[in-house]
């Protein structure tokens, strides 16, 4: 760096903290707000969703073979195969949009293809079963039908049209790069599939939400067996761990488990910081004044569904608490088109998510695939609205 452009940051430090507007109360509460996300983040997120979650992605790249990913997922793979199965990964995960990172990281590090790997990342968080039904209940079926189809449609436009537009880059990958992460040899099929299942199994159940009031009853059954049925699956990851796997493949497995928390949870806690600093939190106001929000997202005009959109990309959605929060601005005025913005592009996109995505595939294809989203997502609520109000 030339001295010039040293001596302009050490200047520019200098203003930031000389006019720092700590006695401006948005402004303090906003750095409460950062702070206070950061925590829940760490308590309600990091040990049941991102840990389990980094422990399958290392599977993933320890365990599962390298010719497995590259049939099902990679670029030359079946195309209906490929994109049917990632695709609906969400109905199965049922997981937010940066718990979901790592086995997006894992799979592409293997050999994913672009277009697939991308498809998976995006339908993750937002074909949630659980999340359909509930908005279906709680917002009407009508958003809940148009949320499930946008889902699935989405995941595998997106996932074609990031195919496309990269793909020479995507040929020049394949070509060049070793995807053999470890030295392990592959174990046979049904150990690999059984050890993953049970550890989507915990994941899925240690995660388990709870229903709304007036629920039907199988959700609160499983619902209060939660802890029961993820203890069990926990177990059998523990057997199938000491039964199948040497010392040494144990030791590649928390090596690689390391490696993508190692990369992953600095960036994302980063990107929470900032969300809670502009958003804040759930019922509470960052920076940016809720009134702004909903002055802007009334009615079914162009504003309005990007804006919405927009926010819904930028803002971090635990699964599940989109619902609420957009049962709320519809309340205060908000539009149906882009209430179903919010939904297809919220729960899929985060700025903590982005962050870690941009680390993975690099600035150019995040930007264009978080553009993608939100232009989609603007394109789907303008239509909603049309056709609903």
């Amino acid at each position: 760096m030339k001295e010039r452009y040293k001596l302009g940051l050490i200047v520019l430090i200098f203003l930031i903290f000389y006019y720092l507007p700590i006695e401006n109360q948005r402004f303090t509460n906003a750095i409460f707000e950062s702070l206070a996300l950061a925590k829940w983040y760490a308590q309600e997120h990091v040990l049941l969703c991102l840990i389990p979650a980094f422990f399958i992605a290392g599977a993933i790249a320890v365990f599962v073979n390298k010719a497995s990913v590259m049939k099902y997922f990679g670029a030359k793979a079946n195309k209906v195969l490929s994109y049917g199965v990632a695709s609906v990964s969400g109905s199965i995960l049922a997981v937010c949009s940066c718990t979901i990172l790592p086995l997006f990281m894992s799979i592409y590090q293997r050999g994913a293809g672009l277009g697939p790997a991308v498809a998976f990342l995006y339908s993750g968080p937002a074909i949630n079963v659980l999340a359909i039904i509930l908005t279906a209940r709680v917002l009407g079926w009508d958003i809940g039908i148009a949320r499930a189809v946008g889902a699935v449609l989405f995941s595998i436009i997106i996932g074609l049209m990031m195919h496309f537009i990269f793909i020479k880059e995507e040929k020049r990958r394949q070509a060049d790069e070793d995807f053999e992460v470890t030295g392990i040899q592959a174990k046979p099929l049904y150990q690999t599939v059984l050890h993953l299942f049970f550890m989507i199994g915990f994941l899925i159940f240690a995660n388990w939400g709870k229903p709304q009031e007036g629920a039907i009853s199988f959700w609160w059954i499983l619902y209060n067996l939660k802890w029961i049925l993820a203890v069990v699956f926990l177990s059998f990851v523990m057997l199938s761990s000491i039964r199948w796997f040497s010392k040494d493949e144990l030791t590649q497995w928390v090596y690689q488990t390391w490696y993508y928390a190692y990369l992953i949870i600095p960036l994302l806690f980063i990107g929470v910081l900032i969300a809670g600093f502009f958003f804040g939190r759930v019922g509470y106001e960052g920076i940016i004044p809720s009134e702004w929000v909903y002055s802007v997202v009334g009615g079914n005009s162009l504003q309005a569904n990007f804006i919405a959109s927009v926010v819904g990309a930028f803002m971090y959605f635990a699964t599940l608490t989109e619902v609420p929060i957009i049962q709320g601005l519809l309340g205060a005025g908000m539009g149906k088109g882009p209430a179903l913005a919010l939904l297809l592009a919220g729960p899929a996109l985060s700025l903590p998510s982005m962050i870690v995505i941009m680390r993975t595939i690099g600035f150019k294809k995040t930007f264009v695939y978080v553009s993608l989203v939100i232009i989609m997502a603007t394109i789907s609520g303008i239509i909603f609205g049309a056709i609903t109000d």
